[in-house]
């Protein structure tokens, strides 16, 4: 029997390739990937960073509506460029890390929207509140690692991160446009 045919089918899931095989479970690569977020204070863009993210990833390459992703974001590893607003918003109006230490994101599925572009679908769970995301993403493998990149906007209010005089979306905008970037290591 040729494998040619069996080579050509597994070629053709290079591109997408979350993980090694059908079924295998990949931490990210913490040091490789990112949570970056821009917001705007009275209108001026500010822009910040979360220094811990972990999680893993589970797929199907046949079946990527079926993927599994269990992401986590360590709130008090905010990175703003300024030890003020880092310890403000650490605080019970803001991300109150005290009682929410983290953020929580869990896909549910990846619905192909074009080649290496899906909609990656599922719940953000942030101070206690569950939301339903659907964020574009793009998959790829570069240099020995496959990586999955997007970007939403999240309202902050629906989380009640910026409560009381904060709630004011004259002064601190309610969008927040959330850009991501997990590293898988290649197999």
């Amino acid at each position: 029997m040729s494998r040619r045919p069996l080579y050509a089918l597994l070629a053709s899931f290079v591109p997408f390739a979350f993980a090694s095989c059908a079924h295998a479970q990949q931490k990210i690569d913490p040091a490789k990937s990112y949570i970056r977020f821009v917001s705007k204070q009275m209108n001026v863009p500010v822009e910040g960073r979360f220094r811990t993210v972990s999680g893993t990833v589970t797929v199907d390459p046949k079946k990527p509506e079926a993927a599994k992703a269990d992401l986590e974001v360590a709130l008090a590893s905010i990175d703003l460029g300024d030890a003020e607003s880092e310890t403000e918003v650490k605080r019970p109006l803001w991300f109150d890390t005290t009682k929410f230490p983290s953020a929580r994101f869990t896909l549910s599925a990846l619905k192909p929207t074009g080649p290496n572009r899906y909609d990656a679908s599922g719940t953000l769970v942030m101070k206690g509140i569950s939301q339903a995301v659907v964020a574009p993403v793009t998959l790829a493998e570069s240099g020995g690692q496959r990586a999955i990149e997007g970007q939403f906007t999240l309202k902050r209010l629906q989380f009640k991160v910026g409560e009381g005089v904060w709630s004011d979306t004259e002064t601190v905008a309610d969008d927040v446009l959330v850009r991501f970037r997990f590293v898988l290591p290649a197999s």
